[in-house]
């Protein structure tokens, strides 16, 4: 059994590898990124990497994992807001997202966009999960409050997410956002999404 300061350096090891691996990404992008140059950027040798995590893909599978989970959470907390309407959260949960990716900027063009290992894109298929199933339980409130009309929820849910995901793809393509183009291209995405449950009134 480790000590406790055995194992708190376990785990400031393996936390400075996976902001290794998330900037590595950043700069270079997930086809391109390699074990050695993050071991590089986080001071460790090659062979350390590999006693945290037992290959490339399950690496990059664990960074992508918590980028995606944090990403989730923040559209779970608008999701959650008390004293609104769905169609009011629905429209600052895609405009919060859509921002927020838009500030990421290769990083989040990484994450979305680019190919990656079938066990690494397995996580971001999960974390799509997951974004819909936020969106859809939305969906179902404002339909059970006579909001919305009749849809299926899930299904809406699901369009939605690919709605705003594909949105931003060429926006963070051009590399250049700037606040004002944010604002424009985040607040017209959420109103595209809004309308798509709403009927069309926004």
């Amino acid at each position: 059994m480790s000590s406790p300061r055995v194992a708190a350096r376990q785990a400031d090891a393996r936390r400075r590898i996976l902001e290794a691996a998330r900037v590595v990404v950043a700069e270079h992008g997930f086809a391109a990124a390699q074990v050695a140059v993050v071991a590089s950027v986080a001071d460790v040798a090659t062979g350390s990497i590999y006693r945290h995590f037992p290959s490339k893909a399950s690496l990059f599978s664990e960074m992508l994992r918590a980028v995606c989970v944090r990403e989730l959470e923040v559209v779970q907390a608008v999701a959650d807001e008390a004293g609104r309407t769905a169609g009011q959260r629905i429209g600052d949960a895609v405009a919060t997202f859509v921002d927020r990716a838009l500030r990421g900027g290769s990083l989040a063009y990484a994450v979305i966009a680019e190919p990656m290992d079938p066990d690494v894109d397995q996580v971001r298929l999960d974390a799509r999960a997951g974004l819909a199933r936020a969106f859809a339980g939305l969906i179902q409130e404002g339909v059970a409050s006579g909001e919305f009309p009749e849809q299926d929820a899930r299904i809406r849910g699901a369009a939605i997410v690919g709605a705003f995901l594909e949105g931003v793809v060429a926006p963070l393509a051009e590399r250049t956002v700037g606040p004002a183009d944010r604002r424009a291209i985040s607040g017209e995405i959420a109103r595209f999404c809004q309308s798509a449950v709403t009927g069309g009134k926004v």
